[in-house]
């Protein structure tokens, strides 16, 4: 009989999921050394070498179906593997499986199946097999009503993804919009989103700033005021001016389109993460060397 605890040190011992030692334990009867073994000539306990490694490139996607969509980030360790057919088809599966779930966790989105195996599972079978850390970093759904549409723009092959929400009809407006997004990196919808302390600290700085360049000071808080409306126009979306036409601002360009904008997602791969910094002829002398 297979135990939980033997499940456990199996695990333990090799890194590899929790149904691969199951299955290794049942086809090597229970025995530990050769449910060991088992593993390794599969494969799958190479994936423990990898899960110190750094993981900060990868493919962001974003798919549509109907009044639903959702946006993932799934992250491998270099570029080359990011472009991989098989690395992109696990991305694309995962999506599907997120879009057609209503799981609100990434612990719960892990534990969903593809063909049998949950998400994590994949994961550490294709980290094994792909070569490289493979991870799934992130996710979001949304969704919107038969008035409303939705806006997917992919820069760079998958590198940024931005994803938002209309009211009105015209997808050729929604995906300037995500477009928009994608380019301009806003933080905030409107000034309206912006949290009240984000707000007060920028006042801070450019207030300090104001005193330090030795303006009037009778003069300092109109001249706060107008700096803080050009720290506007950089982190929100609405007070951004148009890619298309810089002297529109996004909010007139949607306005004159009878439409509004409600949401937006933006991911970029790897942001907030530490990145590789070894050059390849390192990476190759640490391949030969293993």
């Amino acid at each position: 009989m297979i135990t939980a605890n033997m499940v456990k040190e199996l695990r333990e011992l090799t890194g590899a999921g929790m149904l691969d030692c199951k299955k290794a334990l049942t086809e090597t009867n229970g025995d530990i050394d050769e449910a060991v073994t088992w593993l390794r000539e599969k494969g799958i306990s190479k994936a423990l070498k990898k899960q110190t490694r750094i993981a900060a490139e990868g493919l962001a996607m974003a798919i549509v179906d109907g009044n639903k969509a959702a946006i993932v980030e799934v992250n491998s360790e270099t570029d080359f593997v990011a472009k991989n057919p098989e690395f992109t088809s696990l991305v694309e599966s995962i999506a599907k499986t997120i879009l057609s779930s209503d799981v609100k966790s990434l612990e719960d989105a892990n534990a969903l199946e593809i063909d049998g195996t949950s998400i994590e599972e994949l994961i550490t079978q294709k980290t094994a097999t792909i070569g490289e850390k493979l991870s799934f970093r992130r996710f979001e759904v949304v969704s919107k009503k038969d008035t409303e549409v939705f806006g997917v723009y992919s820069h760079m092959g998958g590198k940024i993804v931005a994803l938002t929400v209309l009211e009105g009809n015209d997808e050729e407006v929604a995906k300037d919009v995500a477009m928009q997004i994608a380019a301009m990196k806003p933080l905030y919808l409107d000034k309206d989103s912006v949290p009240e302390d984000k707000v007060e600290k920028e006042r801070q700085i450019l207030t300090e700033q104001a005193e330090n360049e030795g303006l009037d000071s009778n003069k300092l808080p109109m001249i706060v005021n107008g700096r803080l409306n050009k720290f506007y126009e950089e982190v929100c979306l609405l007070d951004q001016g148009f890619v298309k036409e810089n002297k529109m601002k996004v909010s007139k360009y949607v306005e004159s389109k009878n439409m509004k904008v409600l949401s937006f997602v933006r991911y970029e791969v790897g942001e907030g993460m530490e990145k590789r910094e070894e050059n390849f002829a390192d990476e190759v002398a640490k391949q030969m060397n293993n």
